[in-house]
């Protein structure tokens, strides 16, 4: 069954984890898992400190190079009756500081208490601006 807008984004918001594509140079995606918070029509992530190679990810690069990104949450059981997703297709953007990156911020720390603990948990803020939101759901 396909979800209206408003229904999608509230499941979406609902995630934990979701999954981010972003677009390579040669035009293939790219897919990452992303914890992120939706503000508004926004869903914002940004740059932590877990392990990484580098703080300059591949996905700042893409979205520097192509804004165009989505995301996607989930949500299986063995029950198949109880299966949904939701999508957000927007652009993205990288805010490297200012209120909107402080918002931002302040979303990710109220839903991931993990945030907390940590003496300096941020880098760069990604935005992505929803243009669509879209689902389904088994039931």
């Amino acid at each position: 069954m396909r979800l209206d807008s408003d229904e999608a984004r509230r499941r979406f918001a609902t995630g934990r984890v979701a999954y981010m594509a972003t677009l390579r140079s040669d035009g293939t995606a790219a897919l990452v898992p992303i914890v992120f918070e939706v503000v508004g029509n926004r869903v914002v992530s940004a740059v932590d400190p877990k392990p990484k190679r580098t703080p300059e990810l591949a996905r700042l690069r893409h979205i520097a190079r192509d804004p165009r990104a989505t995301l996607l949450v989930d949500h299986y059981e063995d029950d198949w009756q109880l299966l949904w997703w939701a999508r957000a297709e927007g652009l993205a953007r990288v805010v490297g500081g200012g209120p909107e990156r402080d918002e931002a911020l302040a979303g990710l720390l109220a839903k991931y208490p993990q945030y907390q603990t940590l003496d300096d948990p941020f880098g760069d803020a990604v935005v992505i601006d929803v243009e669509r939101w879209t689902g389904w759901s088994a039931s």
